[in-house]
This record gives structure tokens, C-alpha cells and sequence, in this order.
């Protein structure tokens, strides 16, 4: 007889979890990072408003750097705020489900919509994006910011931290289903 070496189910969900945690993890990191976004966007802001009323100044560059900082918060918040349960679901069933229903449903969900959503989203991204990084685009305004390919290279960004916030649903509600028994709800 040979000797089997498959691992244990328990040191696969413990590979799995190691995985979940690290990916958690970084979407924390990004959600950090949208927090910092919105504070230093309200200071530019005022900064903007400060400057345009009192001094009849302005500068393209600071009004560029809003939006993008703008677009880096909706970027990374978006993997974030779905990491948190914050983002919109239609609860009509979802609320009156059990632990392994809801599991059943989140694997569903993730690979049927939110996976091939983002899929699409950065295979369509990816000519415009590499496009603008061959040319090393700049703002087309005068006085504006250089850079713009790394501005464009958010819409990568996007969709690969939403995927692996699914990634990271899909092994919490495997393990719901199929994981230890101390780690799985009832």
C-alpha cells in the first residue's frame, strides 16, 4: 500500500485561510489609503477654494489632483467597501438565509457576476491602459499633470482588487461549507 499524501482537509482550509488573511489584509490597506485620499482631497480642496477667491489664483495641476485622487478612492474603496459588507445588495432573500445558504449564494454571486465583471472590465481596460503607458501620456491641459498613464492605470487596479476580495469570499464561504466543524456556522 503506498502512503497517501493528500493533505488533510484542515491543512488545506489552514493553506486557504493564510491565502483569505493575506488578501483581507491588503484591502484593508487600500481601504487606508481611500481614508488618506478624502483627507488630503479636502485639504486641495479648500486650498483650491482659498486660492481661486481670495488670491484670483489657480493652478490646473491641484484641480487635476483632486480627480485623481478622486478616482484612486472610488478605485481601491470599491474592493474595500465590498470587503466590509458596505456595498448594495438586494436583501429581499439574502437576510432570511442560513450561514451555508448564504455561502452557496456568495459563491454563486462571485463567480457568475462579480468574477466575469471584472474580467471584462480589465480585458476591455487593458489596450487603453498599455496605450497610454507606450506613449507615457501626460495631461492635455497646460500646466497640468504628467503622469496620466499612472492616473489610467487605476482601471486596472479596480477590477483586480474586486477580484480578490471574491477570491477571499469564495474561501470564507468554502470554508463555511465544507471546513472544520469548529469553523463553520450552523
Amino acid at each position: 500500500m503506498q502512503p497517501s499524501y493528500a493533505p488533510s482537509p484542515s491543512a488545506l482550509f489552514s493553506a486557504l485561510n493564510n491565502i483569505r488573511r493575506i488578501i483581507d489584509r491588503g484591502i484593508r490597506y487600500a481601504g487606508d489609503l481611500v481614508a488618506w485620499c478624502g483627507g488630503i482631497m479636502m485639504l486641495l480642496i479648500m486650498l483650491i477654494v482659498v486660492l481661486r477667491y481670495l488670491f484670483n489664483l489657480g493652478w490646473i495641476a491641484l484641480q487635476e489632483s483632486v480627480m485623481y485622487l478622486h478616482a484612486t478612492a472610488i478605485c481601491f474603496g470599491a474592493a474595500y467597501t465590498l470587503q466590509q459588507d458596505k456595498h448594495v445588495r438586494v436583501d429581499i432573500f439574502y437576510r432570511r438565509f442560513n450561514a451555508r445558504q448564504r455561502a452557496w449564494l456568495s459563491i454563486g454571486g462571485t463567480l457568475c457576476l462579480l468574477m466575469p465583471m471584472c474580467s471584462m472590465i480589465f480585458s476591455v481596460s487593458w489596450p487603453y491602459v498599455m496605450d497610454s503607458w507606450l506613449h507615457h501620456e501626460s495631461s492635455q491641459e497646460t500646466g497640468g499633470l504628467s503622469g496620466l498613464y499612472l492616473f489610467k492605470s487605476l482601471l486596472l487596479v479596480l477590477p483586480t482588487l474586486l477580484y480578490l476580495q471574491g477570491v477571499s469570499w469564495i474561501i470564507s464561504a468554502l470554508e463555511c461549507l465544507f471546513g472544520p466543524p469548529q469553523g463553520r456556522e450552523q
